[in-house]
Parts: C-alpha cells; sequence; structure tokens
C-alpha cells in the first residue's frame, strides 16, 4: 500500500522521523500550497495538493497537519482513504488503551491503562495520558502535557505546551488550554483558557 503524510508544515517533519523510526518509507507528502511543491521533507519529495489522495483506490495516509480544524475537514473530505495510527517505538501505550484511526503517538509520550484516545489525535513528544482519560476525536495535545488520571478532553481541543491537568477535569469541545496553565477546574465548550490556575479568558 502506498502510503502518503497529508500536510508540509512543521508538524509533518516529525511525522515523516516518526515514520521512518518505525521503517515506513512514504510514497510523498501532499500539500494544498503550491508554493511546497517540489520541496521536500527529510529527503520526501512534497509532490502536489491533498485531491490526489482521491485518485487512487484505497490509499494509506497520515495526516500530518497541526490545526485541529484543518485535519478533521482533510479527515473528511476523503473517506477511502487507510488512515494509519502511529505510534513512535520510543512510546509507551497500555495494551489496555485505545487509539482512534489516524491518531499519532510521538516520541516520549505515554498513554496509560484504559485510556480512551479518538481519532485523528495528536498526543505530541512528550505527552502524558494517565489511566482512564478520554481525549476526543482531533484533539491535541502538544508536548510535555500531563493529563492526570480520568480527565476528559472534549472534541478539537488544543492543550498548550506543558499545560498540567488535575485528576477528573473536563474541558469542553474546541476549547484551548494554554501553555503552562495548570487546570484545576472544568472548561466549558469553545473557551479560552490559561493561567496558574487556569481561568477562562474569552470564548473562540
Amino acid at each position: 500500500m502506498r502510503v502518503y503524510v497529508v500536510g508540509g508544515g512543521g508538524h509533518a517533519k516529525v511525522v515523516v522521523a516518526t515514520l521512518m523510526e518505525l521503517g515506513i518509507r512514504p510514497t510523498a507528502v501532499l500539500d494544498d500550497d503550491a508554493d511546497k511543491w517540489g520541496s521536500n521533507i527529510l529527503g520526501l519529495p512534497v509532490v502536489g495538493p491533498t485531491s490526489l489522495l482521491g485518485e487512487e483506490a484505497a490509499p494509506g495516509a497520515v495526516l500530518a497537519v497541526g490545526d485541529n480544524r484543518l485535519r478533521k475537514a482533510l479527515f473528511e473530505r476523503y473517506p477511502g482513504v487507510s488512515w494509519l495510527t502511529v505510534v513512535h517505538p520510543r512510546a509507551y501505550v497500555h495494551p489496555s488503551a485505545s487509539l482512534g484511526e489516524g491518531t499519532v503517538v510521538f516520541a516520549g509520550a505515554v498513554v496509560q491503562a484504559l485510556a480512551v484516545v479518538g481519532r485523528q489525535v495528536i498526543v505530541n513528544t512528550g505527552a502524558i495520558v494517565e489511566h482512564d482519560c478520554f481525549v476526543g476525536e482531533f484533539a491535541h495535545l502538544a508536548p510535555g502535557v500531563r493529563l492526570a488520571g480520568a480527565v476528559r478532553i472534549g472534541e478539537g481541543c488544543l492543550v498548550g505546551v506543558g499545560a498540567s491537568l488535575a485528576p477528573g477535569v473536563r474541558v469542553g469541545d474546541w476549547s484551548v488550554v494554554g501553555a503552562g496553565s495548570v487546570v484545576v477546574r472544568d472548561i466549558p465548550p469553545g473557551a479560552v483558557a490559561f493561567g496558574v490556575p487556569a481561568r477562562v479568558r474569552r470564548g473562540i
């Protein structure tokens, strides 16, 4: 099966590197920005737009797009694609944990017992997802995020670099938690929260 990396930005560099660590040599990178065509990422050529996915029968691909809404749109645009779930060889995922289609777990990340991680989630470098957590689809846990036990992260949330969430905290769909924040209370849907302790500052 031919495997494409979808997205040609900075996040794609880490995705390509992770695939190569797993012994997977992708076919090419696809990006809708024509200025990137003809360039390469770690020796892998950026050959054209994402629409090329629709020209093949059941291609394999990994979404390498950090923007959660764009990642969701691309996932829904190409229903015939086999989206690979990728775990870096130096990450740890407990056998009782569940990873959804297209989710990528990067180096040094930990997903503990009975955690449920939805489709197309980014568990970035060194992030920790403790026991019984739930992470909704299209969310992004940035590098160094720490989710204590039974935290619930809604669909499309962005949890910024180094943020820490106390046990049982809930973050509503499509909210943003700022980098370095400490979350000790629930955050409603569509909010932006940051600080120590984190407070809701505005809606999106």
